[in-house]
């Protein structure tokens, strides 16, 4: 555990950093009105923060920066929510008072809005919940242990399937299982589709339908959504604009991996609940380990159904983004419970 005075200097270096971008000496520290220690002191108390891992030198001058393991004490022990300004918060609630009757447009104003607000890169990863329910369902077999799903939308989007099929199974129960789905599923939302398969039809499939677990994962894998084409990145240049990644080698990896949709979402993970932070090593990819990705989930009947976030550098503004990501969050749940209620 830090002293108290430890916990004082390391969130003054932090905030000294975050806005300066330059290596933090005991000087500049001890000019502050909030700290109240000599320049002798702080450099004492560096030392120790830098020996315990919390503060790293990155050159042989006296400055320090944190280390991923300050920026950690930071965000869990030190980190104020920063109140957003009269500016800032007319943004974001233009968002919210605009009509607008497409959800997907929603998250496109989102990701503007965010990368605008923070000047990050902003990441949001949205349900196609409202435009898409299921009209039909089709299941075409190929051969003996393959064949097609086709799942018809009521605003007439066709997805196939390919899915495998227990060995053996007749026709007939294929048969039998299409209509099972087509009268208990129809205009159920796709994002409930698979919640509704254990909820209503593994019963009904139990007294109807030979092989029906069998049958029942196989159904599940023509329920499936493709997260990739649900991901949407705005200001991905502004990593850019920041002075740790001027250099246009340093930034190349990272340009390169925002371009990988599938790679980006193996890094953010699924919508979980809770604000979720990973900063710099902690992230298990390479080019982002001087990176922060900061996202919290947005919510549908108390379920995470999306997901908004932010990816800049270590030095990024916590409080700010999180501030903003908690805003954007909480309306968006609202508005998406109010579009659901309506339909």
């Amino acid at each position: 555990m830090l002293s108290d005075r430890q916990r004082l200097i390391l969130n003054a270096i932090v905030d000294n950093y975050i806005h300066s971008a330059e290596p933090v000496g005991s000087r500049t520290i001890s000019k502050r009105e909030d700290i109240g220690l000599s320049s002798a002191t702080i450099r004492n108390e560096m030392s120790d923060l830098e020996e315990l891992g919390y503060l790293e030198q990155p050159h042989t001058s006296a400055g320090r920066v944190p280390s991923t393991k300050g920026y950690r004490f930071y965000v869990d022990n030190l980190i104020q929510p920063q109140k957003l300004s009269d500016q800032e918060l007319s943004k974001l609630k233009q968002l919210f008072a605009e009509r607008i009757h497409h959800f997907e447009q929603v998250i496109e104003y989102t990701a503007q809005i965010l990368s605008h607000v923070t000047n990050y890169t902003s990441i949001v990863l949205g349900p196609e919940i409202f435009e898409h329910r299921l009209k039909h369902i089709q299941i075409v077999p190929l051969n003996e242990t393959q064949a097609v799903a086709i799942v018809v939308t009521h605003t007439g989007r066709v997805e196939n399937k390919l899915i495998d099929l227990p060995f053996g199974v007749h026709p007939g129960e294929i048969e039998k299982l299409v209509n099972i789905l087509n009268s208990k599923l129809t205009e159920v939302p796709l994002w409930q589709l698979r919640q509704r398969l254990y909820q209503e039809i593994a019963g009904e499939m139990r007294r109807h339908v030979e092989q029906y677990e069998d049958m029942l994962h196989a159904l599940e894998q023509s329920f499936a959504k493709e997260e990739s084409d649900r991901v949407l990145l705005r200001g991905v240049t502004k990593i850019m604009n920041q002075p740790e990644f001027r250099d246009v080698e340093k930034v190349k990896d990272i340009l390169e991996l925002l371009e990988q949709n599938d790679q980006l979402i193996r890094l953010v993970g699924s919508p979980t609940d809770g604000l979720q932070i990973r900063i710099g090593q902690e992230n298990d990819v390479d080019a982002m380990k001087e990176c922060s990705i900061i996202t919290t989930s947005y919510y549908l009947e108390g379920k995470p159904v999306g997901m908004v976030g932010i990816l800049g550098p270590t030095r990024m503004e916590y409080g700010k983004v999180i501030s903003v990501l908690n805003y954007l969050a909480e309306g968006l749940s609202r508005m998406l419970t109010d579009q659901f209620e309506k339909k």
